[in-house]
């Protein structure tokens, strides 16, 4: 059985925590109004990326648009 990525809570005024699933590079951001969204095909470097950005939230505005994503909440 697989174990579900760790929640990593983030230190950012618009994204409230991000999880991130290498095996099927899929990375789901929960934002700070409440809603959530899986993006698709996102490269693990992207991810490490937006976990040692300065601003998340800007960082993410910046390369979001690369990736198609579902809306999970």
């Amino acid at each position: 059985m697989r174990r579900m990525p760790q929640r990593v809570r983030l230190d950012s005024s618009a994204i409230e925590a991000v999880r991130y699933d290498d095996k099927t590079r899929t990375l789901d951001v929960e934002f700070r109004e409440g809603h959530s969204y899986r993006y698709i095909d996102v490269p693990e470097f992207v991810y490490r990326e937006l976990l040692n950005a300065e601003s998340a939230g800007a960082f993410w505005n910046a390369v979001k648009d690369q990736f198609e994503y579902v809306k999970l909440a």
